[in-house]
This record gives structure tokens, sequence and C-alpha cells, in this order.
């Protein structure tokens, strides 16, 4: 009798009928794989497949990727302009010209009669980068509001400002190819295996090759933390302690890069002083790591020829979010891991091009990292520009937490949202439903036309994919990749740089400006005003991205290839060209567990979904594996409760309720729960979203809970509605 694989039916990959395969870049997380769509021929997208000659993925893909092709015929996509008098009546199919017309009309309405910071535009990190900077100049050009933010307030915005605090400047200074020079790695907040699969793969890749110790900083057991050679199981929004005293011991027995710290960074004396209060001993009862253990990391971590840490929401979504990156950079400074192989602080950013926005959408400022503050780059842009510099503001406006705010309030009377669901994301569920409601007038530019955030809209403006349409995206690792078109838009979809360059059209100003109509062209404008810049692109052309499968920027005109790192040289982006070592004393202000609401809420990302799950909801491979929200509850916590394993449980908070199925896993703690954030029905109607003082970004991973069972669905679905309407 024969045994093996070779009595067994061989897998076989489907005959799909592929005819053509045409090149473009995931459109989902951050990583930035090179893939190609097959099309038949019909022309119809049936496959997706990653390209082994990329450097980033090398032929890989996640689940999502490799499902991502199913995206184009995928239900409820917008294929008409649709509008509305009011929310409550029905939505009527319009032409585009009736539809950007009653828009441009609205906004103007609104700003003639409560002044041009009247109407707020929300942005996102999903559209193309030359899309960010038309919709940057026609916003900060035209249509002339300073309350412009982008929907990576909710996920990046403490790893900018931390970055800006440290370095002078945003921008990510290492690059995957760390993993495979460093000889200790951290990763706090981060669960690589479901955030970023083929960033964790790069890693295991180098750990294949060469043992080095993995450190993970996570209150939950997650799959990178039963991977780690030593899990940190911190106490919710207490990294900053842990960071503190990290850096105390390296400090305190001598461990330090002084020549470094001397040559390349300032503030040092008021920094040792602060950490000197950050003894293990004091920090372990406040951030729930033991002394000893906080003394063996810091010393594996200075002692390592190159070292490396890396994050994601975990640091960021705290109202210490900005002090933790700034933490870590001051881990990184005071060891010399900045600019060499190996050594760095390497933020894991959340969507597909939020560097593009942070880059060139003028959010925060003006394009190519300018600031609104700084006459000199007010001046440089209102040339190229072809405006009157005294149009812009002279410091930024609203970020996107405080724009809602300012709705409830009546500081602001119109909003368009671009491709952001902020009914699903934005904490505080109940608020921002109650907020949305006080508006005069709304538009929601989506791809999808049942984003939950159309309930409240008077105009939808359906949008193309990514891949039906042309431009770059920018990766974590600052690589600028190329998405080509792969499908015309569905139905009368129009892409998003359509779309901005028709409205600008409606006001006197954009008649007189120049916005180019094609990707290349807007690409152009990007490379003269990047020239010589921290961010260089003038090295760069459609062309030579896609050849090359991605480009890393800074890379310099007629240069061949561009950086994979940033301040090689110790010189960094402040006056004085050095890094500031930051002194941060915690300050202790989140809601905590109470005798009345004892668990902590945790959540985070699963593999199979992305953001709202406007499009993962749609796709049945990938929704199937958690089609309903569910919660991960300790065994013991919830025998207490008598809430079984798949029964019903409601969580209730300060500010409203949500029921979800319940996983029992010992990946909590007994005195936490954690839900994929996934679900509109389900965790941001529970949670506080305090801000972080500087980069105003929800604090969504700390808040209190109470729990009860919910065996009856009917009675829970009638509580539920009784709770809303009060």
């Amino acid at each position: 009798m024969l045994f093996g694989r070779h009595t067994k039916n061989p897998i076989k990959i489907a005959d799909k009928g592929v005819t053509d395969w045409k090149y473009t870049t995931c459109g989902y997380c951050s990583t930035g794989c090179s893939i190609e769509v097959g099309l038949n021929a019909q022309g119809k997208a049936v496959a997706a497949r990653g390209v082994g000659d990329a450097s980033v993925n090398q032929g890989k893909l996640c689940i999502k990727g490799i499902f991502e092709h199913e995206l184009f015929n995928s239900a409820n996509r917008g294929s008409t302009p649709l509008m509305r008098d009011k929310p409550i009546d029905a939505y009527v199919p319009v032409s585009w010209d009736a539809a950007l017309d009653r828009t441009a009309a609205e906004f103007k309405r609104i700003q003639e009669k409560y002044g041009r910071d009247s109407v707020a535009i929300v942005s996102t990190g999903q559209i193309l980068t030359e899309e960010f900077y038309t919709l940057g100049k026609l916003t900060r050009g035209v249509i002339g509001t300073n309350n412009y933010d982008g929907n990576t307030t909710l996920c990046m915005a403490s790893a900018v400002s931390g970055y800006k605090r440290s370095f002078g400047s945003d921008g990510p200074p290492g690059c995957y190819e760390d993993f495979d020079h460093t000889e200790c790695l951290i990763a706090f907040g981060s669960n690589l295996p479901e955030q970023h699969p083929i960033i964790y793969w790069r890693l295991k890749m180098a750990l294949e090759k060469r043992k080095f110790p993995v450190i993970v900083v996570d209150p939950r057991v997650t799959m990178f933390a039963q991977m780690a050679d030593i899990h940190l199981p911190v106490k919710p929004g207490t990294d900053l302690v842990l960071l503190n005293s990290l850096a105390h011991v390296i400090l305190k027995e001598g461990f330090a890069d002084r020549a470094y710290i001397e040559a390349h960074t300032s503030g040092y004396d008021e920094f040792s002083a602060l950490v000197a209060q950050y003894d293990p001993v004091t920090a372990a009862r406040i951030c729930g790591i033991d002394e000893d253990t906080i003394r063996h990391v810091a010393r594996l971590y200075a002692k390592a020829g190159a070292a490396m840490s890396i994050w994601t929401m975990g640091i960021n979504q705290s109202t210490h979010g900005s002090d933790g990156v700034a933490a870590i950079n001051n881990l990184n400074l005071i060891t010399g891991n900045i600019g060499k192989p190996g050594g760095t602080s390497l933020s894991i950013t959340g969507q597909c091009n939020a560097m593009g926005t942070r880059e060139w959408s003028s959010c925060s400022g003006l394009p190519g990292y300018r600031a609104l503050e700084k006459e000199k780059d007010r001046e440089t842009i209102a040339k190229f520009w072809g405006v009157n510099p005294e149009f812009f503001p002279k410091q930024r406006g609203m970020f996107m937490t405080d724009i809602f705010p300012a709705i409830e309030t009546g500081q602001i009377k119109a909003l368009w949202l671009v491709a952001t669901n902020p009914l699903t994301s934005m904490p505080n569920t109940p608020r921002i439903r109650k907020t949305l409601q006080k508006l005069e007038f709304m538009v929601v530019q989506d791809a999808y036309a049942d984003v939950e955030t159309t309930q409240y809209a008077n105009v939808y403006l359906p949008a193309a994919l990514w891949g039906e349409k042309e431009g770059v995206f920018t990766n974590t690792e600052r690589r600028v990749n190329l998405v080509r078109k792969v499908m015309a838009p569905h139905g009368d979809a129009k892409a998003d740089l359509w779309i901005f360059n028709e409205l600008a059209k409606r006001y006197e100003q954009g008649r007189k400006m120049n916005f180019p109509p094609t990707p290349a062209g807007v690409f152009e404008e990007m490379r003269a005003l990047s020239k010589g810049r921290m961010l260089d692109y003038s090295g760069m052309d459609h062309d030579k991205i896609e050849a090359q499968r991605g480009i890393q920027w800074p890379c310099t005109e007629g240069a061949e290839k561009g950086n994979p790192r940033l301040y090689t040289d110790g010189v960094f982006q402040h006056a004085d060209g050095k890094a500031k070592l930051l002194a941060m004393p915690f300050i202790d202000n989140n809601e905590k567990p109470s005798e009345d609401y004892p668990f902590w809420l945790n959540s985070g990302r699963v593999v199979e979904h992305f953001h709202t799950r406007t499009r993962t909801g749609k796709i049945g491979n990938v929704n199937k594996f958690s089609p309903t929200p569910y919660m991960e509850m300790n065994p013991d916590a919830a025998a207490r409760l008598n809430i079984p394993h798949m029964s019903y449980a409601r969580l209730i908070s300060r500010r409203g309720d949500a029921v979800v199925m319940v996983q029992h896993t010992q990946r909590v703690p007994p005195d936490m729960v954690f839900i994929p954030f996934h679900f509109h029905e389900c965790v941001n109607r529970l949670t506080l979203g305090l801000l972080d003082p500087y980069s105003r970004q929800p604090a969504f991973k700390q808040c209190s809970v109470k729990i009860e069972p919910a065996p009856n669905q009917q009675a829970a679905a009638a509580a539920n509605v009784a709770a809303r309407s009060f």
C-alpha cells in the first residue's frame, strides 16, 4: 500500500480563462503589494495574482488581495449621481452637471452666509496621490475653507505628529529591508499577521535566515504575540510609561550611544531628568510589566548592533499616541538606531495611500510637506498655482475629530465626505448620528451607494474604484507604486480626479487656474514641487515606477533608484539639524474599568476585513470568515456572567450599547474583551474617543464596558432600539 501525498488528489488551480494580465497596486492596506488583475476574453476581471519581481511582496498576496478583482462587480456600486432636498426624502438619479452644479451652489451659498470655514471637507487615505494633490488645490486655492482634513486622523495622525516633533518632518525613516539587518525588533500595538500579512511574511523570511529576538507589546495575546520571543501584556494606555522606563534603564546602565546623542540630538538634559523618574519598580506598578522584564528588554534592545521598532494603532489610537510615537523615537535616538540598516522607527501605515495624503493632499498644510505657518511656503505654492498668497490661511484649521463637534455647535454648516464613512469609523456613533442631522448640506463621494453615511446626505457622487483609474500610491516604506487602469468605471461613476476638476470649473478662481486633466499631468506638477525637498519625486515618472515595481522617495532627478532610508547622514529637519529628545510625563486620563463598568474594551482589525467593510463585506470568500459582529471574551469571565461560547451578549458603555456573538478565548485577560472594529452596528457605539492633544486622534482602544447575557435576541434588539430612541 502506498502512503503519502502522491496518493491524494493534487491541488488544482481552476482555469479562469485569463487572456490578459494588467499591472496595478493593491488598494487595501499600506503594504503596497504589486498585483496583476486577470481579464478574460470579454474584458471581465476574473483573477488576481502577486507580481513575482516586485520588491514588496515578491509574488505573495493576502486573502484580500487574492479576491480584490471581485470588487469590480461587487454589490451596491454607485452608478449614477443621486440628489434630494432633505435626507428624509427619497434619492432621485440626476446628471453629473446637476449634481455638481448643486454642490457648488450650496457651498457658495453657505460660505457667503456663514463664512468660508463653514464648509468642511473630510478626505480619505484611499484615493490616488494625484487626486489628493488636486483636491488640495481645489480646497486651498479655490473653495478656500480651512476646515479640511483626512480620515487618516483616525489612524496615522499620532505617527505624523510624533515624527514631526522628534525629527522635524513626517516621513517613516526605515524600510522593510531593515528586517534583514536588525538584531532586535520591538512591535508596539501591532498584530502584523492580521493587519499586514505580507509585511509579517517579510519578517518571517528574515527570521528564517537569521534569528533575532522579537518582542511584542500588546494587552492581548495576538497571533503576533504568540510567535514572539517575549510578549509584554502592557496595561491599556500605559505604553509611554514602559517606554520611559526602558530609556531609564538604558541611560542608567550606560548602554546609550553617547556619541550619537551628542552629535545628532538636542534636549538631552530635560529628557534624562524626566526618565530618571521612571525606574522599573515604579513603572511596573503602572504598566503591569514586571521590573526584571523591563530591564531585560532594555538591555536586549540597547546591546543589539541594530535594533528597530514598529507600531500601528495600538500606539496611535491613544490619548498619549503622539507621546508614544515620540518615545519610540527617543528609544532609537539614544541607541543610535535611526538611519542605518536594521535600525529605525517604522510606523506601519493603515490605508493604501495614507502616505499620499500626508505628502500631497494639503490637509495639514500645503503640498510636499509644506506648512501654512511658513510665509515662504505659502508664497511658493501661491505662485505655482496662480493664487493670491493672502487667500491661504496662516495656520491649519480643524482636524477631522474637531470638525464634528463644530457641526454640533453650528460653526460648520456643510460637509463633503470623500471615501470615508464616519457613521461607522468615528467613536461614539450615537453622537455622530445626531451631529450629521444638524447639517444644512452634505455630499458623500464614494464608490458604494450603500455606505452608512449616505443616510444623511443631500448629494451622492459615485466614484470609480482604485483599478478603474490611474495614478500612484505611497506605501509604508515611502515606496511610490503605480495603479494602472484595469477596468472602465462602473456605470456612470467617475474618477475622483475628474470630479475634482469638474467642480473646480464651477468657480471663477478654478477656471483661472490650471487643473491638469490627466494623472500624468498632475504628477508632473508634483515632481516640480518636490524637487530638492526631502520627499523628492523629481527622478520618477509613471513608466519608470511601473518598470521598477515602485520607487522609494527621495528619488532625485537623474537618479536611477530611490533611497531606502532617511536621516542616514544624521541631519534632521529641525532648524538646528538635530533630532529632539522629548521629555514626556505620563498623564493618566483614560476611562478605566470600574465597579459599574468592569471590563476594558479593546478593538482592532482581523485579516479578512478592511476598515468599515464597505468592500470586504461584499466579497463572499472574505466576508464568510466573520460575517457578523463578535467579541473575544475570557472563558473565566464569561462563566462568572453565565455567557456560553457562541451565545450573545450585550455590552453597555456610558455612551451606548451593542449586541455581539461571544467567542471564548484565552487571548484576552479576564478584565478585557476584544471586538473587531469593522462592524457599523457594534464597537463605535461604545467607544469614548478622548483625543490626543497633539494629533487629535481618538483613543479608540481604551474605554470601559459592562456585559450581560442576551439570550433573547428579539428582546435585545428591542432594548437597543429603546436605548437609541431615548
